[in-house]
């Protein structure tokens, strides 16, 4: 009998997988997915939990892109490992990552602003100016201005769909890159 074994005192053959750029590619498309599919349903559970799913709570969701960045960036130096990924691959790895889950959570807060309609709408856009008044009432005496103030409410008051989506792609890029540049160039080696 011909038993087809691997020996025992031999390692299993490791799987192809891809080096350099195609690594960039596959990894910040797996883990920016990742994260803009957590922030979309952190924005989901903040809305069946009777909490207003575009109030600074969302913030909460967006601090996993920071993460997921930082984990695209060593997953690179893993798999491009005994070699180094360098500058170039880490920061873009990192990058692509933040700016597909960015796209991926403004989307889905657009999206859920729009499924919810005007309602819920109006209701952030009550709490916004509610969030600006308090501000504007802690600004120091001497560094008030009313015609700016009125400005700040207007803006609150006129608050749409695009608004919310942009400002989640704002904020979702800046927290994402504060993350990915210090881990990319600290994962570079």
């Amino acid at each position: 009998m011909n038993y087809s074994m691997v020996p025992l005192n031999e390692p299993p053959a490791r799987q192809p997988t891809a080096t350099g750029w195609a690594a960039v590619g596959q990894l910040a498309l797996r883990f920016g997915a990742g994260a803009g599919l957590v922030c979309g349903l952190w924005l989901l559970f903040l809305y069946f939990t009777g909490n207003e799913p575009f109030s600074p709570k969302q913030i909460m969701g967006l601090l996993t892109v920071p993460f997921a960045a930082a984990a695209s960036q060593w997953r690179l130096r893993r798999t491009v490992a005994p070699a180094r990924p360098g500058i170039g691959r880490s920061l873009g790895v990192g990058a692509a990552t933040v700016l597909l889950a960015a796209a991926l959570a403004a989307g889905s807060t657009w999206g859920l602003a729009e499924a919810l309609g005007d309602k819920a709408l109006a209701y952030s856009r009550a709490e916004l100016q509610e969030i600006t008044r308090v501000q504007q009432k802690l600004r120091p005496k001497e560094k008030r201005n009313a015609r700016f103030e009125q400005q700040e409410l207007a803006q609150a008051a006129a608050l749409s769909t695009a608004d919310l989506a942009r400002g989640t792609f704002t904020w979702t890029l800046l927290l994402g890159m504060l993350g990915a540049l210090p881990a990319g160039i600290f994962l570079r080696k």
